[in-house]
């Protein structure tokens, strides 16, 4: 699955993943990245070309020239992409499994501690270009 643009995928009915996505949609003002949930026929195509899980919506993920990151990765990579945020790049040095271990944890709590709606956000339409599928 190929786009012109880095695709954020998320869990879409998350609200911690959801106020992730607006905090970079306010950082972006260009317009660097497209969006779209895991939930979502863009998402769940791209899961399944991908072999990863198509049922569990436990990691971030950033498709970007034809590579997918995950967990801390691919949110360290989204991070360092926005202005302001480019000193992000040198969390690159702690090791994977000990990012990794603090996404995880996050991930496993993240509806309890920030909650969960019961269906993925709807893009105001100025948004709607942003968004696939």
């Amino acid at each position: 699955m190929n786009t012109d643009k880095p695709v954020i995928l998320f869990d879409g009915v998350c609200n911690l993943c959801n106020k992730s996505v607006q905090f970079v949609i306010k950082r972006d003002p260009s317009g660097i990245f497209k969006y779209a949930s895991l939930q979502s026929d863009f998402g769940q195509r791209l899961l399944k070309e991908h072999n990863l899980p198509a049922d569990k919506f436990n990691s971030f993920i950033l498709l970007q020239d034809n590579n997918i990151y995950t967990r801390s990765t691919g949110a360290l990579k989204m991070l360092s992409q926005l202005n302001g945020w480019k000193w992000t790049k040198v969390l690159f040095v702690i090791p994977a499994f000990i990012r990794d271990g603090v996404y995880n944890l996050i991930s496993k709590y993240r509806y309890r501690w920030f909650g969960k709606r019961d269906e993925c956000m709807i893009p105001t339409p100025d948004l709607k270009g942003r968004f696939l599928d």
